[in-house]
């Protein structure tokens, strides 16, 4: 009897074969599709000059080395509250982290709101690779490519493009078989990184079962700080002076205490994020894409606000134009925090 393919077999099938291998379609118990994308595991050596021969952080989940980590290759949509990577639709938006993280892991063991170290490792794959993929960072198109442009969710209020209707430029490997949308279109919340006023926590290695509470997380040691006194005016105002980061927080931005709420602030081009006089930034901030390596990170922003306590989110959104990218890097809200502009993706380790 000849063999006949279901129409997942016949799906998953496709999307292999057009890719090479790199991607698949991985179902759930409730027989609901989400495509993926394979990043086999590399040293630290393979994407940042000097660094030792050992896996990147994100190859490693409680002390065991992984082949690979299996990444959405689209930004994510919530159904029936769990979270599918597809293609061709209006990426979720306007839930907060704990929502995004809730409908990651609904999915079953393995799956997770997608970490920092993944992320971390994707952009400085990128940067070693040569290719920082372009995006939906100005209304529908590229800023610095106006030609390249995303089918609109909305054509008339231009913002938010649906997933992957860019061209090959908006994946991360300049191919059908990269991850796309990492620049622009929706921020995406980021897990495993906390800022809690100005000292910077971290899941260790890439451990996405951690629970929340920080006394269970890495504490780093390592400040985001300002060159000069803050001020207390109570709106979103300059805090003066050059972000940096420190051993410890000496200038608050703002210093009427320490608030969740978005008063003071300061900001820096990624690459430019400089260090205290004296003070030697620990490697692991750089292997984490949360300070600079050497050379060129674009012109990717990063915004910080060192009070309160902050979550992260990457990429930038559709309005964001040269300030968005890979390594792009936003820390002024809580963890309540829920807009428009705001998506995710999930992940998988076998």
């Amino acid at each position: 009897m000849p063999f006949v393919f279901s129409i997942k077999d016949s799906y998953r099938h496709a999307v292999e074969a057009a890719t090479g291998g790199k991607n698949t379609v991985m179902y759930d118990d409730l027989g609901n599709p989400s495509v993926m994308v394979f990043v086999p595991r590399f040293n630290l050596a393979d994407v940042i000059t000097g660094a030792p021969a050992t896996p990147h952080p994100a190859f490693i989940v409680d002390g065991v080395v992984k082949d690979g980590i299996w990444i959405s290759k689209y930004q994510n949509v919530i159904k029936d509250g769990r979270a599918y990577s597809l293609p061709g639709v209006a990426p979720g938006h306007s839930m907060t982290i704990d929502t995004a993280s809730a409908a990651s892991k609904a999915k079953g063991a393995g799956w997770h709101l997608m970490t920092n170290a993944e992320w971390a490792a994707i952009a400085l794959w990128c940067k070693k690779n040569g290719f920082m993929p372009r995006g939906n960072n100005n209304y529908g198109k590229d800023h610095a490519m106006p030609h390249e442009v995303g089918r609109l969710e909305t054509p008339a209020s231009p913002a938010r493009i649906l997933t992957g209707t860019g061209p090959v430029s908006f994946a991360h490997d300049n191919t059908v078989a990269g991850i796309y949308d990492l620049n622009g279109n929706v921020n995406e919340f980021v897990d495993g990184f906390r800022l809690v006023n100005g000292k910077i926590y971290v899941h260790p290695d890439n451990n996405f079962n951690t629970p929340d509470n920080l006394a269970n997380w890495l504490d780093t040691g390592v400040f985001f700080d300002n060159s000069t006194t803050g001020n207390d005016t109570q709106s979103s105002v300059s805090a003066g002076g050059s972000l940096i980061l420190n051993s410890l927080r000496e200038n608050p931005m703002y210093t009427g205490g320490d608030t969740d709420s978005s008063f003071a602030e300061n900001n820096a081009a990624f690459e430019s994020l400089g260090a205290k006089a004296g003070y030697t930034v620990p490697e692991l901030m750089k292997y984490l894409a949360i300070a600079p390596t050497t050379g060129d990170h674009g012109s990717d922003r990063i915004y910080v606000r060192n009070y309160g306590t902050r979550i992260p989110f990457r990429g930038g959104n559709w309005s964001f134009s040269s300030n968005a990218g890979v390594f792009f890097l936003h820390l002024h809200y809580p963890r309540s925090i829920a807009s428009t502009s705001l998506g995710f993706r999930s992940a998988f380790v076998q």
